[in-house]
């Protein structure tokens, strides 16, 4: 069932009562503290709601009405929404009233950020989680800010654009992102709930240009094009089998990881010359081919040739992958419908050759002129902060388009820096003067290490904005006496990737 159309009116005052509440995240750890913090992150209430029990201040009664999914009395609710009354409330679709208690329909939470512009702070309305339902979630749930919604918040590059496009809204937190850098958004969902969020999201947060559309992948924007297109996609591989839910909010309708496919296949036609396309997806590793590489594949079969750069942030096996989206859905293990969906699943991948599934991150570009010139596929599997990783982004394309237009010769006569979050360091055997590995290991991007050699760890130590790198190459060569030729082949390529990635820059 859809949320009443949001009145502008009663939604801003509503965004004035949770100000004036004092209703943000750094408020709501200091109420219920740190480990209920964790614990509520983890999908567990209990410990919130033992903090918050008699909690009678504003902020404290919409803690528990909208930060936990639990019941107030009506005259608490009364006193902490004082400008959008309870009727307003009501008509929003927010609450209900029962016998003299406010009972929440939907959640409301707070949701910091950092990016370019500095730190933020949006109210998230979503559906009721897991923890407040108490069981497995409704086919049309409509999804908060989880874990996935945060990493492509923080991906999406930041420069400026005009019209961006959000694939799959959902509440539409990847829209009030994309606003930030874009001078409007198109939205899209198959579900107009979702786009209800999307639009009391938008107006609580006072944010304008945010205009939605109903209707499958590209669907609603046929014969458009827009400068940026960002996409959470509902990419859960979901056993086409009855008494399996198909989730609104993470099942596309296709079999196996073919949402994504399609996605990359489609989208080039919907991006203006230089626009980017960003995306979460997993794909397949099945019949001996590497998921990756399938997923290269559906970048080479795309009608719009692409610029590429797919990230593989993890690997899990069938059962793994499983549990994950079986539990995600609230479903308890040790139970019949446990079992019962998981062997669905194992049923599901066993006739389709499935051995595992990668996630990751995706970025497509279509080539502003001329053929494209990157294709990267790698794995990155450690852990990575993703603070700062959209700028990060964003330098590593101009850092590869610079590159592309350089030969060797060009590249040796350039002039670098090592970038201020180089460290370098050096393991030694005992009582062995030389060391036995030298490291590099960059503290933001994506927090890569690399073992170096000594011309390579030489050469990025003496990159200070002064000598070119021919003139450096050179004066090593001499140092360590080996041919200046032979090492100028060998480092050049290193000094390229070491570009990109974010070790070095143009001076």
């Amino acid at each position: 069932m859809p949320l009443p159309e949001p009145d502008a009116v009663v939604v801003r005052s509503l965004a004035a009562d949770l100000g004036a509440a004092g209703f943000r995240t750094e408020r709501l750890r200091e109420l219920w503290g740190d480990a209920a913090d964790g614990a509520l992150g983890r999908g567990h209430a209990l410990p919130a709601r033992r903090r918050l029990a008699g909690e009678t201040t504003p902020v404290g009664v919409i803690a528990r009405l909208f930060g936990l999914g639990d019941d107030v009395a009506a005259e608490e609710a009364a006193s902490a929404f004082p400008a959008a009354g309870l009727a307003g409330l009501e008509a929003l679709g927010l609450v209900r009233r029962d016998a003299g208690r406010v009972l929440p329909l939907v959640l409301v939470r707070p949701q910091a950020f950092v990016d370019d512009e500095g730190a933020g702070e949006w109210w998230v309305a979503s559906d009721l989680d897991e923890a407040a339902l108490g069981g497995p979630l409704p086919e049309d749930h409509v999804l908060g800010v989880g874990g996935a919604s945060l990493t492509l918040a923080a991906l999406q590059l930041t420069d400026p654009v005009g019209r961006a496009l959000d694939v799959g809204a959902g509440c539409g937190i990847q829209s009030l992102r994309a606003r930030r850098a874009a001078a409007a958004v198109v939205a899209t969902d198959v579900s107009e709930r979702a786009l209800r969020f999307t639009r009391l999201n938008a107006l609580l947060n006072g944010v304008d240009a945010v205009q939605t559309r109903l209707g499958d992948m590209f669907a609603p924007v046929r014969g458009e094009r827009f400068a940026r297109i960002v996409s959470n996609p509902p990419f859960v591989i979901t056993p086409r089998t009855a008494g399996v839910p198909a989730y609104e909010y993470r099942d596309g309708g296709r079999v196996g990881d073919g949402l994504v496919a399609e996605f990359i296949g489609g989208v080039g036609e919907h991006l203006e010359p230089g626009g980017t396309a960003q995306l979460l997806g997993n794909w397949e590793y099945r019949d001996g081919v590497s998921g990756l590489d399938r997923a290269r594949a559906w970048v080479e079969a795309s009608a719009v040739p692409l610029d590429a750069w797919l990230v593989e942030r993890e690997v899990l096996d069938p059962v793994a992958y499983a549990e994950l989206w079986i539990r995600d859905a609230g479903t308890l293990p040790g139970t019949p419908a446990y079992d019962a969906l998981l062997g669905a699943w194992l049923d599901d991948f066993a006739a389709r050759g499935v051995t595992e599934v990668g996630f990751g991150y995706v970025l497509l570009r279509r080539p502003a002129a001329g053929a494209p010139t990157l294709a990267r596929y790698e794995r990155v599997v450690h852990p990575v902060s993703d603070g700062g990783l959209g700028a990060h982004l964003g330098r590593a394309l101009a850092a590869h388009d610079r590159l592309a237009a350089l030969d060797d010769v060009a590249l040796a006569a350039s002039v670098l820096q090592v970038a201020p979050d180089v460290t370098e360091a050096r393991h030694h055997l005992p009582g062995i003067e030389a060391p036995r590995i030298i490291e590099l290991r960059q503290g933001g991007g994506f927090g890569r290490a690399i073992e170096a050699d000594p011309a390579l760890a030489a050469l990025v130590g003496a990159c200070d904005g002064d000598l070119s790198v021919g003139v450096l190459v050179a004066a090593i060569a001499e140092l360590l006496d080996v041919d200046a030729d032979a090492l100028r082949a060998d480092i050049l390529p290193r000094v390229r990737e070491l570009v990109f990635t974010g070790f070095l820059g143009f001076a």
